[in-house]
This record gives C-alpha cells, sequence and structure tokens, in this order.
C-alpha cells in the first residue's frame, strides 16, 4: 500500500473544525440543477460538507470513493468496494451509504489496516463520516457496548446527515440486543450535547424512519420507559421531537400505554416542554 498521505490526526481534526465555522454560513442550492458546478466538484472531491439534502442527495459516492481512496494512497480498495454497491438490488443514496461502508470495514479487516477507519471517521466530507458509521455497526467483532461507545462521536457529529445515518448503522444491532442497549443509552439522557440525548430516542423508536421496526418495543413499549422518562421534560426541542415520536410510533400498535403515561406525565410536569411531547406523542391518537 502506498504511504497515506492523509495529514496527522490532531491537524485533520482541526481542518474539520475550520471548515464546520465556514459551512456553516453557506446555505445550499433549493434544487440540484442550482448547485454551482465549483460546488459539486468540491463535494465529489471530499474538500467540503454538504450544506443541505439537496446537496447531500446530489454528490456521487462513487466519485467521492475514488477520490479519498486515491487520496489516502488505496486505490487498490476501489474495485472491490464499487462491486459491493453494484450488487445492490436497490441503490439509493442510504443503501450505496451503507454499501461503501461495509465494503471498506472489509478492506480494512483483510488489509489489517485500521488507519482507515480512523481517516474515515476524521474526514471533512460529512458522507464520508456516514461511511465510516457503517465500519461500526456493521462490525461483528465488535460488542454492543463498543459499538455505542464508538457511535457516540458521530451522534454528537455537526452534520445533520452523520447524525441521522449513525442511528441507522447499529440500530439492528440495537434491536438484537434490546435490554442491555437500553440500560447502556439511559446513561446517555443525561449527555450535555442535545444531539447525544436525541440520539438515544431516535434510535430506539419502534417504527423508525427508513428502518426495519423493533417489534418487541412495539408490542411491549414499557421497557423503552427506562430512556423515555428522563427526557420527558428535555429542554431541546430537538430531543422533545424524537421522544413525541418514539411515543407516537408506540401508539399504534399500544395505544392505552401511551395514553397512560401521557396522563401520568400531565400529572408529573406541567412545563411547555412536557406538554409538547405529550402533544405529537397523542397526535395520532387523537385522530
Amino acid at each position: 500500500m502506498a504511504t497515506c498521505k492523509i495529514m496527522d490526526a490532531d491537524s485533520r481534526h482541526a481542518e474539520i473544525l475550520a471548515r464546520y465555522m465556514i459551512e456553516e454560513k453557506r446555505k445550499g442550492a433549493r434544487s440540484t440543477k442550482d448547485i454551482p458546478v465549483e460546488i459539486l466538484v468540491q463535494l465529489n472531491k471530499g474538500v467540503i460538507q454538504t450544506a443541505n439534502l439537496v446537496e447531500w442527495l446530489a454528490v456521487d459516492q462513487r466519485e467521492l470513493l475514488k477520490n479519498v481512496l486515491a487520496e489516502s494512497g488505496r486505490n487498490d480498495y476501489l474495485s472491490y468496494v464499487l462491486k459491493c454497491v453494484d450488487g445492490l438490488n436497490k441503490q439509493t443514496v442510504n443503501t450505496i451509504n451503507e454499501a461503501i461502508g461495509v465494503g471498506l470495514l472489509q478492506q480494512s479487516i483483510e488489509n489489517t489496516d485500521f488507519e482507515l477507519l480512523d481517516i474515515l471517521a476524521r474526514h471533512p466530507s460529512d458522507l464520508v463520516r456516514c461511511w465510516a458509521t457503517y465500519t461500526i455497526g456493521k462490525n461483528n467483532n465488535l460488542s454492543i457496548n463498543e459499538k455505542l461507545k464508538q457511535i457516540q462521536a458521530f451522534a454528537a457529529d455537526k452534520h445533520f446527515g452523520v447524525r441521522e445515518i449513525c442511528w441507522m448503522a447499529v440500530r439492528e444491532s440495537i434491536a438484537g440486543n434490546l435490554s442491555e442497549s437500553l440500560s447502556l443509552l439511559s446513561a446517555w439522557t443525561n449527555n450535555e450535547d442535545e444531539n447525544v440525548r436525541r440520539f438515544v430516542s431516535e434510535a430506539t423508536r419502534p417504527r423508525g424512519v427508513w428502518c426495519a421496526h423493533i417489534e418487541t418495543l412495539k408490542q411491549d413499549p414499557a421497557q423503552g420507559l427506562i430512556i423515555l422518562e428522563p427526557l420527558k421534560s428535555d429542554n431541546s426541542r430537538y430531543v422533545q421531537d424524537s421522544v413525541g415520536n418514539w411515543l407516537n410510533d408506540a401508539s399504534k400498535t399500544q395505544p392505552e400505554f401511551v395514553k397512560n403515561l401521557c396522563a401520568s406525565w400531565k400529572q408529573q410536569s406541567q412545563s411547555k416542554e412536557t406538554s409538547y411531547i405529550i402533544r405529537k406523542a397523542l397526535r395520532t391518537i387523537g385522530k
């Protein structure tokens, strides 16, 4: 393998933070056709991260992969990972994202190339960091405790796309180790970062979005109280929306549980935060 051309970890991290400061001020185009050519070129090179969903969907992940591997001196990985993508029955941004992440994980294992995983995790491109989440979530050599420890940094990522993909990457493992996962995640409900707290409820939603349902929680949502109770008066609207959606999911199979819980919360807390969560939780029941 060619010598890695990536700068040292601390310098790389500083560069990413600098780009965040710049890109938070950049507004993305409202449609794909309105994305400036020079911006799209930079996105596909992995030099900058996407500013909104339109840009996120417009990135050519194959081109981005080619550029990332070339930059790090790993061109020999390209063919294998592209085969993973080409083998997909349905190619969407999310399925391609996962296929690339899994392909890179396999290459890192086969080549004992653990440096690659660090490069992906610290990369300026949000889509590359999304790939990194799958190298954690789909790594069968990691326990659920190890997966959650490693994924927390992505749950706190400044970019919306990384935060959404990271819970998808570990959701299957969470569902397969539900009791332990809920216990571990309950400690996150006191985290000072609202993004980390939001991960707790979003990753465990009984129905979720763009993902398989967690049947156990659909039928027995009371198991989720260990994470829901500490969040019932959270001061973040981002968290409130997620908790409300969690309970709205549960209301579609266990409406009495949700109605009783909301009635209990209403007595325990008259805060505007709790009231907002209750309204979201009962919106399907109230139709």
